[in-house]
């Protein structure tokens, strides 16, 4: 375990390189994230603001099955995207954002989720561009797709598939979700008196199984019908916290937002703050990181700049309003400073309002945990399929592998589950981005030329 533990350890330090910056230390591979955000905001025309009305369109007006290429609606493409998003990071993420930068933290989710709206459609866009169908007509995407086909245009084809291969490598390893497993065990731990993590993990591993086995179609089902859930659920004890302590609402909302520009932040002043919201929002939106298009890509879409727009609500709904709500219902609560950290703030905020409310909270965690958990299941598939093949034997290998793999996150301190989480996710997005920058000039041609047909 010590040797892990060194592993780790030496892993984050390496991703999480640090830079001077306005007098602070700020990891590098932050900034890589924050430039792209602002960048395509700008440069496509801040759809984060013009063509929200236009994606809920488009979603109730989608195509039925035989009108377009793809394997699920775009209602179930965004619900597996959004099981894959709205999970943990929205919880535990958001109690983890305030022990590192304080409440100042919260602000900064919610101005880098408005901005990972943009960078969300940009992905996704190309994501439905260069997506290939086998001969079954079944659909593979993701960046990995993206970075082969571009590479090949621009005559550079080992560059891309090299950049896909890493992408596709990284990948196998951020979809393993840990903090999903570890803080729910957590949260089943502290309402039942159950110490087995082992046990817990092998039981939640095999009703992922039962999904993950499943294709596509299923998981599409599943996610159409737990995500409204549990987000339902989760909100209702987050609305019950804010109605206990409605009179300190405008102090938190204060202290948020003092938080952000002042020096009074956790670690770090306002600089820490920042950080501690970025990284938190990329973890809760995945924007930039490109793991949601291998979901979006399955959608019968008319057009790759249609789905580009579906995909720009998740951030809007993960990040900037389910993150933000529930964080400040932590502030609110005060639970935040007291000491506890992950899932165990959340709780303990929960508890304020009812001794049972953190029974409710167990049952969230549990569908937040296990629906994420089959998200990313099918985008590791996505990623060893580019890597090995999509025959049945290569697909069967990584189910089983993905499957055997949870268990071991339930027995890990979160310390070392989020290293490893972050260092994956933010290595995913050092191909991604390039793939975005590659093709920044036909983005913003496709979603011009769309626009203006749509007028």
């Amino acid at each position: 375990m010590e040797n892990f533990n060194g592993f780790v350890d030496g892993l984050s330090a390496a991703v999480f390189f640090k830079v001077p910056l306005f007098g602070a230390q700020i990891e590098l591979i932050v900034l890589y994230l924050a430039l792209p955000m602002l960048f395509f905001t700008l440069w496509l025309g801040f759809p984060n603001i013009t063509q929200i009305g236009r994606a809920v369109r488009i979603l109730r007006t989608q195509p039925r099955e035989g009108e377009a290429k793809g394997d699920v609606s775009q209602w179930a493409a965004l619900s597996t995207a959004l099981s894959g998003t709205i999970g943990l990071g929205n919880i535990a993420g958001v109690a983890v954002a305030l022990t590192m930068g304080g409440p100042g933290a919260i602000l900064w989710m919610f101005i880098i989720g408005w901005f990972a709206m943009t960078v969300k459609m940009a992905e996704v866009t190309l994501g439905l561009k260069y997506r290939v169908f086998d001969a079954a007509g079944h659909v593979h995407g993701g960046p990995m797709y993206v970075l082969k086909a571009v590479g090949a245009a621009r005559g550079w084809p080992r560059v891309g598939l090299a950049l896909g291969g890493a992408y596709a490598f990284f990948a196998l390893f951020g979809a393993i979700p840990m903090v999903q497993v570890n803080q729910s065990f957590a949260q089943v731990r502290q309402v039942t008196g159950l110490t087995n993590g082992w046990a817990y993990g092998v039981f939640l591993a095999a009703a992922v199984a039962l999904v993950t086995l499943g294709g596509a179609a299923w998981l599409g089902e599943v996610a159409k019908r737990l995500t409204p859930l549990k987000v339902a659920v989760y909100l209702a004890g987050v609305a019950a916290i804010l109605i206990l302590h409605v009179a300190d609402i405008p102090a938190a909302l204060a202290l948020i937002w003092n938080g952000a520009w002042s020096g009074q932040a956790a670690t770090g002043g306002a600089v820490g703050a920042f950080v501690a919201g970025m990284r938190r929002a990329v973890f809760a939106s995945e924007a930039g990181v490109g793991s949601a298009v291998m979901a979006h890509s399955l959608a019968r879409a008319e057009h790759p700049v249609s789905e580009g727009l579906v995909a720009l609500l998740e951030p809007l709904l993960g990040t900037m309003i389910v993150c933000a709500l529930g964080g400040l219902a932590l502030v609110v609560a005060g639970t935040w400073n007291s000491g506890l950290e992950g899932i165990a703030i959340t709780s303990a905020a929960f508890a304020q309002v009812s001794p049972w409310f953190p029974w409710l909270l167990a049952v969230v965690v549990f569908l937040f945990a296990y629906s994420t958990l089959v998200a990313w299941g099918f985008y590791g598939l996505q990623a060893w399929g580019y890597l090995f093949g999509n025959g049945p034997r290569a697909q069967w290998t990584y189910k089983i592998l993905y499957v055997v793999a949870l268990p071991p996150a339930a027995a890990i301190d979160l310390g070392r589950v989020v290293g490893i989480v972050d260092s994956s996710f933010f290595l995913m997005a050092i191909p991604n981005v390039i793939a975005l920058y590659l093709c920044a000039g036909e983005l913003r041609r496709d979603v011009r030329a769309y626009l203006a047909e749509r007028r």
